[in-house]
């Protein structure tokens, strides 16, 4: 039997490199909608994971097996009016391992990482009709919006994204 899921802060990237690269080109070649088209070359996905490193990003991990599965990363606004909110961004899970919890347990380890700092209000995108709109409603995101034309996908259509928000009240 295998160990347990665990959802963990990074503090730093580092040793992890290949294995959020790994994770990261995978996701994308699955057709994950978070800003990279397919193919991706682990050469670009590694140049992301490199600028990822900021005080006011924090970048949680799941892992099985130590093994990393799936990262969500909690973007805390540094503006002066901005201090009650963060964004969720990123929030992905290996396609071998989709449909397990692990996005849900990802986002709500978020979610208590922005109460800790002081966040009522997190807001979050995706693509209209991806599975993650149904995680994020059952959550208890509220949808804001609807932008079309947002997203570019791998067919080289233009998707549209929704917009959520959920306050801590």
């Amino acid at each position: 039997m295998g160990s347990p899921l665990k959802i963990e802060q990074l503090a730093a990237i580092g040793i992890h490199m290949e294995a959020l690269t790994e994770l990261l080109v995978q996701v994308v070649e699955d057709g994950a909608s978070i800003g990279f088209l397919p193919p991706l070359k682990r050469s670009e996905a590694a140049q992301y994971w490199e600028r990822v490193e900021d005080p006011e990003v924090l970048l949680f991990v799941a892992t099985l097996n130590d093994q990393i599965v799936g990262t969500v990363q909690l973007h805390l606004c540094g503006k002066q009016n901005g201090g009650h909110r963060a964004e969720i961004a990123k929030l992905m899970a290996h396609p071998n391992y989709r449909r397990s919890g692990i996005g849900r347990a990802l986002l709500q380890k978020a979610e208590e990482c922005a109460k800790e700092h002081g966040r009522s209000l997190i807001v979050l995108d995706t693509r209209e009709g991806d599975p993650s709109n149904n995680l994020y409603s059952s959550m208890g995101y509220i949808q804001a919006g609807r932008i079309p034309g947002y997203a570019k996908s791998a067919s080289g259509e233009l998707d549209a994204t929704i917009f959520y928000y959920k306050t801590d009240s």
